[in-house]
């Protein structure tokens, strides 16, 4: 079931239909439904389609052969072209008069084994292009090599793409489409538990529960998903130890450089560039407080959902896994999986208020949204807020977010009406979201204050219908 990527099909169909030439760059993590898109636009199109292996120059240039006689002559040959300049010049040729895609996908296989690809590629791009409907499409995984290689100012085809694309993992709107079959409640667990990776979607199941889906997955040492952060550093990176020390450091609370580097036992300079890396393919993230700069204050986390759970609760629990102790390890889970849920609610809620934004539901149309946390120096004490926008240095937004199974009473909205007072903003709207709904006292009060909007888990489901 293809699910999703509405505006990259869209931005896909509006290439195509130029009826020129066309060179488009899509790149992004693996398993995140690269291959699973291109193949869906090129479905009932004219062509071309090659995956590069890793592999020699030899076995890339048979096996591209091979796909270009295969659609130029629908028959299989074992023939192949003398190069790639030859059967680059071939497909141009093939579409001089008739619009022809031609995609290699992984792509950075292909390239490293043949070091004079991208100049041959840039020689008949430049050749070619004024009178060509050719729509080349190169496709990565390897994110840095196709930044570096691919889209980078010094890359022999800098300034030759029409298009470029990094595929990102679904947001909670569309993981729900794929997860129709679940709960609403269970939605949002799913969605922590592995994120919007297409390929991690796959591995869970609508027709069972949160815990089945946990215990057929990550607790089952002969699933897809038990050793699929490792197997992912091991072939996105070098010295996947050393990613793998940071990630654990992260996931067990050390969040601050210092914290990071000590617990690691590297310096913060190596860590720095390991870090870098981390964030680069999506697996961390780094933030300031809202609205500062100063590095002294960032702290990392944790960003994919998938490798967030798992190094949250497999590596500690790996002994009992290996025993079989299976309901075991999830009692263990399950005490903890609310508490888990309240980064992921926060993300969720995050999403929804650039939603509001999108549809012009929102009183405040602030810029960007973030956490803020700091120090409180009426209290002497340090504070923080979940989500924060700014419109302007006189409107933001304030908001805070409770994954749990009691009503939010009053004093959550009096707490973040008083931090809101630590800046200095006229005109000032709060959000309370909940995944249970409000008590009688909270929600009369934000009637009585009037920029107050109160938001339950529900009403966040029913806007991504």
């Amino acid at each position: 079931m293809f699910i999703g990527r509405d505006k990259e099909l869209d931005a896909l169909d509006r290439l195509y239909k130029s009826d020129k030439f066309e060179f488009v760059v899509i790149y992004g993590r693996r398993r995140v439904g690269k291959t699973a898109l291109i193949n869906h636009f090129i479905d009932d199109k004219k062509a071309i389609y090659f995956m590069g292996v890793e592999s020699n120059e030899k076995q890339n240039l048979e096996n591209f052969s091979k796909s270009i006689i295969e659609f130029s002559s629908g028959i299989q040959a074992e023939t192949s072209f003398s190069s790639y300049q030859a059967a680059l010049e071939y497909v141009f040729k093939l579409a001089e008069k008739e619009r022809v895609i031609l995609t290699i996908d992984e792509y950075p296989y292909v390239a490293r084994a043949s070091k004079s690809l991208a100049s041959t590629l840039q020689m008949l791009i430049d050749k070619y292009k004024d009178n060509s409907k050719l729509m080349l499409i190169l496709c990565g995984s390897s994110m840095s090599y196709m930044e570096d290689q691919v889209l980078a100012y010094k890359a022999p085809l800098y300034g030759r793409r029409t298009a470029q694309m990094r595929i990102m993992p679904f947001d909670f709107a569309e993981c729900c489409t794929y997860l129709n079959g679940l709960s609403d409640e269970d939605k949002a667990y799913i969605y922590g538990i592995v994120g919007g990776t297409p390929q991690y979607l796959l591995q869970m199941s609508d027709k069972l529960s949160v815990g089945d889906n946990i215990k057929n997955t990550y607790l089952n040492p002969m699933s897809f998903l038990y050793e699929e952060p490792l197997n992912l550093l091991k072939q996105e990176v070098r010295e996947p130890a050393i990613y793998n020390a940071i990630i654990t450091a992260i996931a067990t609370g050390y969040s601050r450089m210092s914290e990071i580097s000590t617990k690691v036992g590297e310096s913060t300079t190596v860590c720095s560039g390991y870090l870098k890396n981390l964030i680069d393919l999506g697996i961390v993230k780094k933030e300031t407080p809202y609205g500062e700069k100063s590095s002294k204050k960032s702290i990392y986390s944790i960003e994919d959902n998938m490798f967030y759970f798992w190094y949250r609760f497999i590596p500690d629990n790996a002994s009992v896994i290996a025993r079989g102790a299976v309901d075991l390890v999830y009692k263990r889970i399950e005490a903890q999986l609310n508490d888990y849920m309240g980064k992921v609610f926060e993300e969720i809620c995050t999403q929804y208020l650039w939603k509001l934004l999108i549809e012009g539901k929102t009183p405040i149309e602030f810029a960007s949204l973030g956490r803020w946390w700091g120090n409180d120096p009426r209290k002497k004490q340090q504070t923080e807020i979940d989500i924060m926008g700014e419109q302007d240095s006189d409107s933001a937004i304030f908001a805070e977010c409770k994954w749990r199974n009691e009503k939010v009473d009053l004093d959550v909205l009096e707490t973040l009406v008083d931090r809101s007072g630590l800046f200095h903003y006229t005109k000032v709207q709060y959000f309370l979201f909940s995944k249970t709904g409000f008590t009688k006292g909270c929600m009369e009060k934000a009637r009585e204050m009037g920029n107050v909007t109160l938001v339950r888990y529900e009403d966040i489901v029913s806007l991504k219908r």
